[in-house]
């Protein structure tokens, strides 16, 4: 193997030293079928165009809004393996030996900061821009992963960084399950650019958020702000890259052909594509993904990109356009779920009759961390809200309070209450100045300023919020289930035993009436017939 030539160039110690980075990523004996794969039979090293091939992607079809931006992108995509490969697998004499592989591994892949992860990131993606012909406005202060950068970023820059991430993570994750077909999906993740257009551009910058084209912003995002509100709001998007570079090198083991490892195929795209109808489209799925580094994320990435049979209609528990609104048909399909569930809400901020506003929409979301329950105070261990459109901002729990949800309704047979409390679902606050409240018939939502609220942190779920109460009328409301098939399964249980005890109870058993004499039709009609005359009971 490659281990046994490198030791006529390199110390022991220092391959050794190499193999214990590599092996603390768990990829040793990954590289080492790789190493083996790849390498010249006669000389023992790793031909640089060998690997060059390994990361390269092409595609016959880019499916995405703006063509135009697809066509740059395109040459961006076609440029990615190669520049990988140059960076950081760097050969000293002809070919790659055994150390300068894995050296190069763990550069690009190695168990360092996020900080350094982001670093590693953003140089890959400079590098593939000016290999591309692109202009950018980012310095790099050394070669080094936790070296300083400086510059600035576009909007279009930052919205290309998220596109290159999209399809790295879809590419490894759909290699194993496609189907032949050389086009990928690219989903709307505006709302994550705007996001970091709100978080880092300068004081001073006006930007209309319901209304504005992403190619047309020229708004410098200093690099600094940028990488601070990365590793704040969307910490997981490095994954993207490890795992890419994982399943490239995985790839090149399982391929029987060395040819096939240049194209990339991709599964049948058009579940994906149907499901940009849902207030969950793959774009937000996959942006609440990135928020999380815990198994959480994983099943908010099977909403993304449905494999191996999966089907992501089967975790929407409710669609008020399609189930009905109101607290009641809410409650009869979500009931039974113990697991997390994200509640999504799109809402508009003016009148129906007022033309200039009605186009500003917006969605914010809750994520509970288990099912809910019908109680007149808060509860709840953990969860998060979310701001989704027209930007994006994830609202972590501040630990000062508990108030996560409050899920209320009242009961079916007419109870006396002195003091009802109020019927709906909310989220923070306290009782009456909720920060999320959604009333009882879905018609409405209320949005407080944050400073009602010491369950989760401040900042505002509505752009321009202000500090009096939004009240907005209700467009959709989508709950799904985020527990995985297990849950999924237990509140089907839950459902068919329910539906057991109510034809039972509709029953009636004719036997326990002997005869007519004691049947209660009987005793009716006698009432009515002679209601004075002395009956069994009375005597």
């Amino acid at each position: 193997m490659g281990a046994s030539s490198s030791t006529q160039q390199h110390p022991p110690s220092e391959q050794r030293e190499v193999e214990s980075l590599a092996a603390s990523t768990g990829a040793l004996s990954l590289l080492r079928n790789a190493f083996s794969k790849l390498a010249h039979p006669q000389t023992n090293t790793l031909p640089l165009q060998s690997l060059q091939q390994c990361f390269s992607l092409n595609y016959d079809n880019l499916i995405c809004e703006t063509p135009k931006v697809a066509d740059s992108f395109r040459v961006l995509l076609d440029n990615l393996g190669p520049s990988i490969a140059d960076l950081f697998f760097v050969p000293e004499n002809g070919g790659l030996s055994w150390i300068e592989f894995l050296r190069g591994f763990v550069k690009c892949c190695g168990r360092m900061p996020a900080s350094m992860l982001l670093n590693t990131l953003l140089r890959v993606f400079a590098t593939t821009f000016a290999r591309a012909g692109l202009t950018l406005k980012l310095e790099f202060e050394s070669g080094d992963a936790d070296c300083k950068i400086s510059g600035f970023l576009r909007p279009i820059d930052v919205l290309m960084i998220f596109w290159m991430c999209w399809t790295m993570w879809w590419d490894a994750r759909t290699r194993k399950f496609s189907k032949g077909k050389e086009e990928i999906f690219l989903p709307d993740v505006n709302h994550l650019v705007l996001s970091a257009v709100e978080s880092c551009a300068e004081v001073g910058s006006d930007v209309n958020f319901w209304d504005c084209n992403i190619s047309d912003l020229e708004i410098q995002l200093p690099v600094g702000k940028f990488l601070t509100w990365t590793l704040t709001t969307v910490p997981s998007l490095t994954d993207c890259f490890t795992q890419f570079v994982y399943a490239r090198l995985q790839s090149c083991v399982t391929s029987e052909n060395p040819s096939e490892i240049s194209t990339s195929s991709f599964g049948d795209i058009s579940s994906t594509k149907a499901q940009d109808t849902h207030l969950l489209s793959p774009g937000r799925a996959w942006t609440i993904s990135l928020t999380f580094r815990s198994s959480i994320s994983e099943e908010f990435l099977k909403l993304c990109c449905p494999v191996d049979g999966e089907e992501a209609e089967e975790n929407l528990l409710y669609r008020s356009s399609l189930h009905g609104r109101g607290l009641n048909r809410f409650w009869s399909n979500i009931e039974g779920y113990h697991g997390p569930l994200l509640i999504l809400v799109s809402a508009n901020s003016g009148d129906a009759s007022d033309h200039e506003t009605s186009a500003r929409k917006w969605i914010i979301g809750a994520l509970t961390q288990q099912g809910l329950e019908n109680k007149d105070v808060f509860y709840g261990s953990s969860g998060n809200l979310y701001a989704i459109s027209p930007t994006f901002h994830v609202f972590l729990p501040s630990g000062k309070e508990k108030n996560f949800v409050y899920s209320h309704l009242h009961p079916s047979g007419r109870v006396y209450e002195p003091h009802p409390k109020p019927a709906g679902i909310a989220f923070g606050g306290t009782m009456g100045n909720e920060r999320i409240f959604i009333d009882e018939d879905f018609a409405r939502v209320t949005v407080r300023h944050h400073a009602v609220d010491r369950t989760y942190q401040h900042g505002s779920l509505i752009p321009h919020q202000g500090f009096l109460p939004v009240e907005s009328l209700i467009l959709e409301i989508e709950v799904w289930g985020i527990g995985g098939r297990s849950a999924k399964q237990m509140q089907m249980s839950y459902k068919k035993r329910e539906e057991l005890f109510t034809e039972q109870r509709r029953k009636v058993d004719l036997k326990k009436f002997a005869s007519w004499e004691d049947s209660p039709e009987k005793m009716m009609m006698d009432m009515m017939s002679d209601p004075n005359a002395v009956r069994r009971e009375d005597r």
